[in-house]
Formats: C-alpha cells, structure tokens, sequence
C-alpha cells in the first residue's frame, strides 16, 4: 500500500532526453565497427597502401618539385580523404535500417528527428576518428614524421573532414530509395573526387574547366585543411596549400550546414511517404 503511494521519479529534462538519445545512437555505430573486424581491417588497409606504396613510388617526381616528402603529402591527403569517405560510407547504414525497419523504431522514439540525425552523423564521426588513430600510428611507425604540435593541429581538420563527410553521405544516402542504389550512387561520387581532390599529390597547372570542377569537390576543402593545418609554419606550406585555412574552413560550415539540413528534410520526407 505504501509502494503505491511514492510518487514516480521525475523525467530527465528534455535536453537530457536527447543527448542521451544522441549518445545511445553513436554508441550503436562504434560498437558496430569493433565487432566487425573484417571491415575494420579493410578500411585500415586500403589508405595505408596509398600512404606508403604511392607515396614512395611519388617521391622522384613529387619530392623534387615541391621539396617534401611525398608520403607525408600522401598521408595528409588520404587522411582526409579517408575521414571524409568512412564517415559518409558509414551513413550508408540509415538505408539499410530503413529495410530493416529499425528506423521507424527510432521515430517513434520521444525525440527530435533532428536528434536521430546527429546522433547518426556523431557515431559515425567517432567511427572515422577510431579508424584516424590507427592509420596515423601505421603511418609515423613506417616514417611520416610529425611534431607533437603538427598532431595537435590535426585535430580540428579531422573532426571537419568527419563532419562534411557525414554530412555529404547523409545528403546523398537519403535521395535514394534502398541500399544497392546507395551503393553505386556513393561510388560514383566518391572516386571522382580522390582524383580531383589532390588527395595523394597537390594539384597545379591543371586546365581551367578541370581547376573549376576540382573545385567544386567538397573533398578538396577537407584535404586542403588538412595539410593547411598539418604544414602550418613549415618551409614548402605555399607548394601544399593553395588559398589558406580560413577560405577552407568557411566553404566546409557552409557545405555542412546545407548538405545536413538537405539530407534531414529528404530523410524525414521519405519516411513519411512510406
């Protein structure tokens, strides 16, 4: 009789609510890629062959012209590209909960769509970041030198490469209807731009429509920041960087904010019309 009479325990406020569901949501994509060991092997691989491989078959070529090492351009590159690629491929899975039905799940949720969106873009940032640590490791164990301060200076970079990459997949991911679609459409976006983007070496001299469509990569941004941030103060910054951080930086606010509400609305729409 007298347990039915204490009152009920008070709910979390509702800021609470959602940054708990936040970190519920992130948590189930990181605890996914420590299961699946097989995609975290892949992941890891592929970079550190272009790291290494490329960036020593570069080096006669791209080492003589701008007086750096080549694989140490090539690890700012693929760094970025890598973050950039892992956060967007990681938001692949919102098509294939949406099949699984795990996505209505969550709208029944008592939370805010926008919440489910950055709690999904939040997993999958810490998911690139686990993957940065290791790559970054590999890298300095097989002579990429870097400075406690060059490592301190990457930081920012990495979490805007995640960041725009998140937000690029989900921008991308939402417009298609189920997971092979998903699938070829991200490819085809993708490569491109680890072409265009300067990833493994910088660009010059290129023809004026193919600087115009370089450009026009939101992956450019990223590797620019990177080695903007990574060759700060550093004799041979001028043959690396091309405008600065600040043009780049600005561009990826923008990129992230439109690319994140697109994929929101788009998102949110086809789960209405379902």
């Amino acid at each position: 009789m007298n347990r039915a009479l204490q009152p009920l325990p008070e709910p979390l406020p509702r800021s609470l609510h959602e940054l708990s569901a936040v970190l519920a949501i992130a948590q189930r994509d990181l605890t996914k890629l420590l299961r699946d060991r097989l995609r975290l092997a892949v992941t890891l691989a592929f970079p550190l062959v272009l790291i290494i491989g490329l960036g020593n078959v570069l080096q006669p070529t791209v080492g003589r012209v701008t007086g750096l090492n080549a694989m140490t351009i090539a690890f700012t590159g693929v760094l970025a590209a890598t973050l950039f690629q892992s956060a967007a491929a990681g938001m692949i899975s919102i098509v294939e909960d949406r099949e699984n039905d795990f996505s209505r799940e969550l709208f029944v949720t008592p939370v805010s769509r926008l919440t489910l969106v950055v709690g999904k873009v939040t997993g999958e940032t810490l998911v690139a970041l686990c993957q940065a640590t290791c790559i970054i490791a590999v890298s300095i164990a097989f002579g990429v030198r870097m400075s406690p301060a060059q490592f301190a200076l990457l930081l920012g970079p990495c979490i805007a490469c995640c960041l725009l990459g998140a937000a690029f997949g989900l921008a991308t991911i939402a417009a298609v209807p189920n997971q092979r679609s998903a699938m070829q459409v991200f490819q085809f976006l993708i490569l491109p731009q680890y072409v265009l983007a300067g990833v493994v070496a910088p660009l010059h001299g290129l023809p004026s429509y193919l600087d115009v469509l370089a450009w026009a990569m939101p992956l450019r941004y990223a590797v620019e920041l990177t080695r903007a941030g990574f060759y700060a103060g550093i004799p041979g910054y001028g043959e690396v960087v091309t405008f600065g951080p600040i043009p780049d930086v600005v561009v990826i606010c923008l990129l992230f904010v439109a690319l994140l509400v697109t994929g929101s609305v788009l998102f949110e729409y086809r789960e209405r019309m379902r």
